[in-house]
């Protein structure tokens, strides 16, 4: 079976340009039939006709329509709801097994709605909104559980209505009244006034958390200070010792003691208590190289 489709359904007008146009362009593509839906799927799956494709596509964008314009209420524009619907509906006809019995449409609902869903999060705020299943059908689902428990009053829930909703989408709670008030909060803009006046911004009460320009050569003059010390301190031990001490202690992935071992000949004992040594030999070289800087200073 083809993998990708090189084009999309060939419309000349897409729902960015004018929404009412597209549906009524979309209209004038014909339903399928059972018979003649199995056979386009089977000219795709086996010779990759792009064409079959295609038809498989317009004859369910009127369905893609359908599903986009239920998420209106997300604050989004339609056209590009319907324009994700149908790459959803493209994904469907892709992976489409004709031999399993249903209808393109039952199956493809699944695709759409994921589509939509999809980019309704990543749009609808910068704020990374849902990521788990449960999260998403929460996200989708809280607004219709209020309206259904006449919970249209502003701010948090009541803990009976969050607890309700809690077990009805198998969430926490504290899920729940996270994600209300996210819904309930949409997102400002820090270049927002602080004051009607517009005397001050947002942005100007922010405080900067990182480094300044001098704690950073401070920390890399310091951290080459270090770097000098424990090169000085291992010039002072044996070959082997530095051998040893490197794999063991200063490598991303250490050595094992077996490994060492093998490689020097001597006994995985012997190997530790050389490193211990050399580790010991270290510190002291350190300490009195410390002592020594600070005296001459």
């Amino acid at each position: 079976m083809a993998n990708t489709m090189k084009r999309l359904p060939a419309l000349e007008i897409s729902p960015e340009q004018n929404l009412s146009r597209y549906l009524q362009e979309i209209r004038k593509f014909p339903m399928l039939s059972h018979q003649e839906e199995q056979e386009l799927s089977r000219r795709w799956a086996k010779d990759g006709d792009e064409a079959a494709a295609n038809l498989m596509v317009t004859s369910h964008l009127r369905l893609v329509a359908k599903i986009a314009m239920g998420y209106r209420g997300y604050g989004l524009p339609v056209a590009e709801l319907i324009s994700e619907g149908s790459v959803g509906m493209v994904q469907a006809v892709q992976r489409f097994d004709p031999d399993k019995g249903f209808r393109l449409s039952t199956y493809a609902m699944w695709w759409i709605r994921a589509a939509v869903q999809e980019y309704i999060l990543r749009s609808w705020s910068l704020v990374k909104t849902g990521t788990t299943a449960a999260q998403k059908k929460l996200f989708f689902n809280l607004r219709r559980l209020k309206s259904q428990m006449k919970a249209y009053e502003e701010g948090d829930l009541t803990p009976e209505h969050v607890e309700q909703i809690s077990t009805r989408l198998g969430v926490s709670e504290q899920e729940v009244i996270n994600m209300n008030r996210r819904l309930s909060g949409p997102d400002s803009s820090l270049n927002a006034p602080v004051r009607i006046d517009g005397d001050g911004e947002w942005q100007d009460w922010l405080e900067d958390d990182s480094q300044t320009q001098e704690q950073r050569v401070s920390d890399f003059q310091e951290l080459i200070r270090r770097r000098e010390l424990l090169a000085g301190a291992m010039r002072g031990l044996s070959e082997r010792e530095r051998m040893i001490l490197t794999e063991r202690r200063l490598q991303e992935t250490p050595s094992t003691l077996d490994t060492l071992s093998l490689s020097l000949g001597i006994s995985r004992e012997r190997v530790r208590q050389i490193e211990v040594l050399a580790f010991k030999k270290l510190q002291k070289s350190v300490k009195n190289a410390l002592i020594e800087q600070n005296i001459s200073h």
